[in-house]
């Protein structure tokens, strides 16, 4: 098996692509993974409250839709750590093909596009939660 140094060398400039979108869904799943704390956190605080707290006691309603926000939350965690595997698998594919002597471009960018349309999911599903916990601030606001 010989191989061709262009190809290889070909593929490590198309690895940069990559490489940087792995960089964005790591910093994604660290912002995903603080907001489910965040979520969480607030969950057990409120299943703290003593029912006998009259003047508290109505923020347990808010139970209710932490707990959707923690869905779609962990949801998007889900679809951004698929990104970040399709990505893994584009750079693995990518070498392995160019080493063996292949084009590694039409295969490269259906896994892209997968890792892509991962990505975007999860961001839409950020977007659904960013949506409601702006819905519970305008409600407190309101009390």
């Amino acid at each position: 098996m010989s191989v061709e140094p262009d190809q290889l060398s070909t593929m490590i400039n198309h690895a940069v692509a990559p490489a940087f979108m792995l960089n964005g869904v790591a910093a994604m799943v660290a912002v995903l993974v603080n907001r489910i704390a965040g979520v969480t956190q607030r969950i057990r605080s409120l299943r703290e409250i003593d029912e006998s707290d009259v003047a508290r006691a109505w923020l347990k309603a808010e139970i209710g839709e932490l707990r959707k926000r923690e869905r779609l939350l962990n949801s998007a965690l889900h679809l951004s750590v698929l990104a970040g595997i399709g990505v893994t698998f584009l750079l693995l594919f990518g070498f392995v093909v160019a080493f063996m002597g292949y084009r590694h471009e039409p295969g490269a960018a259906v896994l892209f596009i997968a890792a892509l349309c991962f990505l975007a999911a999860s961001l839409f599903r950020l977007l659904q939660d960013v949506r409601l916990s702006q819905g519970e601030h305008d409600d407190h606001r309101e009390r």
